[in-house]
């Protein structure tokens, strides 16, 4: 039988999983508590997936990068979030600034992006959310206006991953607020530009050594043809990047769940209580069976959300929802059973798994909320039997 057929990766992901798993457990897993506990950017674990070429995996080998598609870009996400979801977020949060370029059909900027994130030379971020426009985005206030050959944009983009860091921005900002949704254009705004911020890094919870900031833009400068596309599609840009983007948060909130599984399951074999491992107890070891299937069901929601986006098929923006939003409740319900396995030493920062507790919760939130999310899903639904 063929993969499809057993359900089972085509066997080069399974190599590119094994190679992708021994870099993380050697070079990053001894740093990951470290990147915790201090909230700093790893700039030498940055250079280990550059040396590595693995910041080229998922884009198009014409653009500069490895190929692989979106399938091997969550393969390559799913076992650094095993690891570190802090790490995971310098390729992830890279490509999500990549993906307007190409949904908007921006080859030449999406080229130039992509040949210096796989060199190392430049990472990007995505600047969507405000501090009064978190999941109704249309709400933005950011504006822009044309003066001459450059574009000018006013406004604070709140949470964004990366700033600060990252020398590309993908900016969105309206010409007139009262237009909503029709009035959002799409620039490529460089650190460097005149008139370019940022604001105090935030102290998050969790994905430390991931720096999240404002990203200020006082009568920004850029020149016109930063403009992303065409002028007045960036609301539909932003959304369609999401559909592309959701599997790839899926994917992080199925590796980190894996990393806490799998270091619960090894301490229930290990640990002892009444003359006999925890794990033989019915309350634990259900647990654990309780956790192995959710895990499981993620994995295929997950692989298949990718899959449909390899393929361009229609039914990428409900599937990107679905597992998405499955994924991370799993990971936030795996997680914080990986916890109680623990008992005590689970609520420990020697131990992993509280931090898998708290990296978890992001992915509930982040890409669209998970309520958000069960709008898409109800909305694709209905229109489908409508």
């Amino acid at each position: 039988m063929g993969e499809l057929e057993r359900f089972e990766l085509p066997e080069e992901l399974e190599e590119f999983r094994r190679l992708v798993r021994t870099i993380a457990e050697e070079r990053i897993e001894p740093r990951a508590a470290e990147i915790d506990e201090t909230d700093e950017w790893p700039e030498d674990v940055y250079k280990v997936l550059v040396e590595n070429d693995l910041m080229g995996v998922g884009y198009p080998e014409e653009h500069g990068g490895s190929g692989g598609g979106s399938l091997a870009f969550g393969v390559f996400i799913e076992e650094l979030s095993r690891i570190s979801a802090g790490v995971s977020l310098t390729p992830l949060v890279s490509k999500l600034g990549v993906i307007p370029l190409v949904v908007a059909g921006d080859d030449a900027k999406a080229k130039q992006m992509t040949e210096g994130i796989a060199r190392g030379d430049v990472l990007m971020s995505y600047a969507l959310t405000e501090p009064g426009a978190g999941s109704d985005p249309a709400a933005m206030t950011t504006r822009y206006e044309r003066d001459g050959d450059e574009f000018v944009l006013s406004g604070t983009k709140r949470f964004i991953t990366g700033a600060g860091v990252s020398h590309g921005y993908v900016v969105f900002a309206t010409k007139d607020p009262s237009m909503r949704a029709k009035g959002v254009s799409a620039f490529l705004v460089m650190r460097d530009d005149p008139g370019v911020s940022f604001g105090r890094k935030e102290d998050k919870m969790g994905i430390r050594g991931s720096p999240t900031r404002e990203v200020i833009c006082d009568g920004a400068r850029v020149p016109a043809d930063r403009l992303i596309g065409e002028e007045g599609e960036g609301f539909a840009y932003a959304m369609r990047t999401l559909d592309y983007s959701r599997p790839a948060i899926a994917a992080q909130a199925l590796g980190i769940a894996q990393g806490a599984f799998d270091f619960a399951a090894r301490y229930a074999t290990e640990r002892q209580q009444f003359g006999k491992p925890i794990g033989e107890f019915q309350g634990v070891s259900f647990m654990l069976a309780d956790m192995a299937m959710q895990l499981e069901a993620a994995r295929m929601l997950v692989y298949k959300s990718l899959a449909l986006c390899d393929a361009g098929d229609e039914r990428m923006t409900y599937f990107s929802s679905v597992a998405k939003c499955f994924a991370s409740d799993a990971a936030m319900r795996i997680t914080t059973d990986a916890v109680q396995v623990l008992g005590g030493y689970g609520y420990i920062r020697e131990y992993p798994v509280e931090r898998y507790m708290r990296d978890a919760k992001i992915t509930q939130i982040y890409e669209g909320t998970n309520q958000i999310q069960r709008v898409v899903i109800a909305r694709e639904l209905l229109k489908a039997f409508a």
